[in-house]
């Protein structure tokens, strides 16, 4: 009896998510078939021009708008931003600074200062 490996594929929405890119700017053929992982393993190491082209202009899904922010995603929908926004959308609001942006980016710095002293503290306790 032999027995054969089977090609672990994923949905495209699994793939963009792993890619970083909001699928719905992804080609046709991305967003209609399926991808395995050695697909994703090449679109990783050897990124085609659309690849390159959405994570340089968006596009892009929450959570890479939020880190390129520096809030949380939970203080994206806070501030009323639910869609997809390009780099150049995000360098604007850098630039118009409005005061959920502020707000929210100082609530993620607390945020980070706790988790680094709670962080601290554990390492203490452990030696």
């Amino acid at each position: 009896m032999t027995s054969h490996q089977s090609t672990q594929t994923m949905k495209p929405a699994t793939a963009a998510k792993k890619l970083g890119v909001y699928l719905e700017a992804t080609p046709a053929d991305f967003r209609e078939g399926v991808v395995s992982r050695a697909e994703l393993n090449e679109l990783q190491a050897n990124p085609p021009q659309w690849l390159q082209d959405l994570r340089r202009n968006g596009p892009h899904p929450r959570p890479v708008v939020a880190a390129k922010l520096g809030v949380s995603i939970a203080g994206l929908a806070r501030g009323g931003v639910t869609e997809a926004l390009t780099t150049e959308q995000i360098e604007t609001l850098k630039q118009e600074s409005p005061e959920w942006l502020v707000r929210e980016r100082a609530t993620q710095a607390e945020v980070r200062k706790e988790a680094a002293r709670i962080k601290k503290k554990h390492a203490e306790g452990t030696e």
